[in-house]
């Protein structure tokens, strides 16, 4: 079995910021995210894709994941896969977002940023 990717982790950095969930969140919907390493070892880029329900962040492949979108669209959220961990920050307006993440990786750091586009 393949081990997941600092990326998939950092994907799940994309979104959390409150401690409960929105009702009906006018951010609820599927979203299309790429990340861009800027420094570490990390891949260079990783695209893919996450719902957003109630104002909860979801993948169906991260089993570990904590995410969450403010009423403001302010989002931060957090993951761990065996030996990686990774958090994130930014903010979704309308169709698009963007946001700074970092993580490791073992002993390996890595940051970068996210952008986001509503499908």
């Amino acid at each position: 079995m393949k081990t997941p990717s600092l990326w998939m982790i950092a994907a799940g950095c994309f979104i959390a910021l409150t401690s409960t969930a929105h009702a009906r969140s006018a951010y609820d919907g599927s979203w299309d995210l790429a990340f861009v390493t800027q420094r570490g070892a990390c891949e260079p880029s990783y695209n893919f894709t996450v719902n957003i329900s109630d104002g909860i962040v979801s993948h169906p492949n991260l089993l570990k994941f904590r995410g969450y979108v403010a009423r403001s669209g302010v989002v931060r959220a957090s993951v761990t896969v065996q030996d990686k961990y990774a958090s994130g920050s930014g903010k979704l307006a309308g169709t698009t977002g963007h946001g700074r993440w970092n993580g490791r990786a073992g002993s390996s750091a890595c940051s970068g940023y996210w952008t986001a586009q509503r499908n």
